[in-house]
């Protein structure tokens, strides 16, 4: 089972590209405010990370994430 700095890491990876002019992301890096992502990037965020780890994430947990931290969480609790 992945734990959180599996799901860490692979946000990470994800999310490189996003990280404009040489930002370092880090688990409170907001998606949206600071890394920009829309609501569609952040579908294909969630989406990415379901394939990779052969989950499926609820829609209804969306609105509670707002960092990449928040992120890492919840799909930590999703797995346990």
């Amino acid at each position: 089972m992945p734990d959180y700095n599996d799901f860490l890491s692979r946000i990470y990876e994800i999310l490189k590209p996003f990280a404009k002019h040489g930002r370092i992301l880090n688990e409170d890096s907001e998606l949206v405010t600071e890394l920009g992502l829309t609501s569609l990037q952040v579908m294909e965020l969630i989406e990415q990370i379901e394939d990779h780890f052969d989950i499926s994430v609820p829609l209804n947990i969306l609105p509670d994430i707002r960092t990449i931290r928040d992120l890492a969480l919840q799909l930590e609790k999703l797995t346990n």
